[in-house]
């Protein structure tokens, strides 16, 4: 017999051969997923989700997903790094950190390509144009996967241009000034 997957038939047949005296329970079928009747998804699962829908986007997260037999609409949660659709605007900590530090290591494999693609631009290179026009364009393109990968800025003021603050002075009256009489 060769090495290999075979059916219960091929066993027991294989097992009588060699004179096995003790019958062979029938192997029972592996269930996949998260077996019938369970709605509870494991928070591995989510932060997987979460990062396939934040780096490779929401088609693979789709398709990963279905594979769970998970929804669309969790797909979108699990990528704010909430736990369901009823828990959209307070995101789990845990997979929103676990989505950041993904983000972050991208992010951070960028700006390592774009400081080696700034290093090798020099004056020679300059001059050179077709060799500097490729640097470039890799320093543009690891600069928005940078932009892309790295989070939002919150900001609490509104107005975030150049300010100017003017003074003006206060007036003040003559009776709050010590007077002094002079004769002449």
């Amino acid at each position: 017999m060769a090495m290999g997957i075979v059916n219960d038939d091929e066993l027991e047949l294989e097992l009588n051969k060699l004179n096995h005296s003790k019958p062979l329970a029938s192997v029972k079928e592996i269930i996949k997923g998260r077996g019938e009747g369970n709605v509870e998804v494991p928070e591995s699962l989510r932060k997987i989700i979460g990062e396939t829908s934040e780096l490779d986007g929401r088609k693979e997260a789709v398709a990963l997903a279905k594979m769970f037999d998970i929804s669309e609409s969790s797909v979108s949660a699990y990528a704010r790094g909430s736990t369901s659709t009823s828990t959209y605007n307070s995101p789990t900590p845990s997979i929103v950190e676990h989505i950041s530090k993904s983000k972050e290591r991208i992010s951070n494999k960028a700006k390592s390509r774009l400081f080696q693609s700034l290093k090798y631009i020099t004056d020679e290179k300059l001059k050179a144009e077709p060799s500097v026009a490729i640097l470039s364009t890799v320093a543009k393109n690891m600069a928005a996967i940078i932009k892309e990968m790295e989070p939002d800025q919150v900001t609490n003021n509104e107005n975030n241009g150049i300010q100017f603050i003017f003074y003006s002075p206060h007036i003040r009256k003559e009776e709050v000034f010590d007077t002094i009489t002079v004769n002449e």
